[in-house]
């Protein structure tokens, strides 16, 4: 960890931490597995016994939990002691480094990066919303054109039967007209005569 190439690098630092908590948690398991060999055997042979008799299971089932509630509570206690001593060993190698005023540039440098490459992220993000939204808003539109332009096609199509049925109408209306007009001068006559 002390190295330019863990210090300098997040990534590496990352992994090597990782690699360390896994480390913390195998030591641990292999410490529980020396401080409670005797639990552990005893824990595989209850477990055989219940498969056997299925009526002590129950009983066998809480006294298995209680032993393994021990074991996880002493495995974690150890993890907490092996993590304690990982981070005060941490603090002594980043102790070393936080004197370094090149590694405070470079901290710095990583540091502006980071931030530089969030404020484009976002911003990327923000693009890509509006353009979402400009693309939802354009099919809107497209949308209520294309029922505006349903509707228009239904109005033309009404108007265009209204003008055919008025178009055979019309000729017998005015053929109408003639005959009562045929007809009136003829009452007139008959008054007349």
């Amino acid at each position: 960890m002390a190295t330019n190439m863990a210090r300098n690098n997040p990534i590496v630092m990352a992994s090597l931490e990782k690699n360390i908590f896994e480390h913390i948690s195998l030591m641990a398991q292999e410490q529980i597995e020396l401080e409670y060999r005797d639990e552990l055997q005893q824990l595989q042979q209850m477990q055989m016994m219940m498969q056997q008799n299925p009526q002590m299971a129950q009983q066998m089932q809480m006294q298995a939990m209680q032993i393994q509630q021990r074991i996880e509570s002493r495995k974690a206690q150890l993890i907490a002691e092996m993590m304690e001593e990982f981070m005060n060993e941490e603090k002594k190698i980043t102790s070393q480094f936080d004197n370094d005023p090149i590694a405070k540039l470079r901290s710095r440098e990583l540091d502006l990066r980071a931030m530089e490459n969030d404020r484009k992220e976002r911003e990327g993000k923000e693009r890509m919303d509006l353009d979402k939204m400009k693309a939802m808003m354009n099919q809107q539109n497209q949308d209520e054109k294309l029922d505006q332009n349903e509707e228009l096609a239904k109005l033309r199509a009404d108007t265009s039967i209204e003008k055919t049925i008025l178009s055979k109408t019309i000729p017998s209306a005015d053929s109408m007209m003639k005959n009562t007009e045929n007809m009136v001068p003829n009452v007139e006559i008959m008054r007349k005569g």
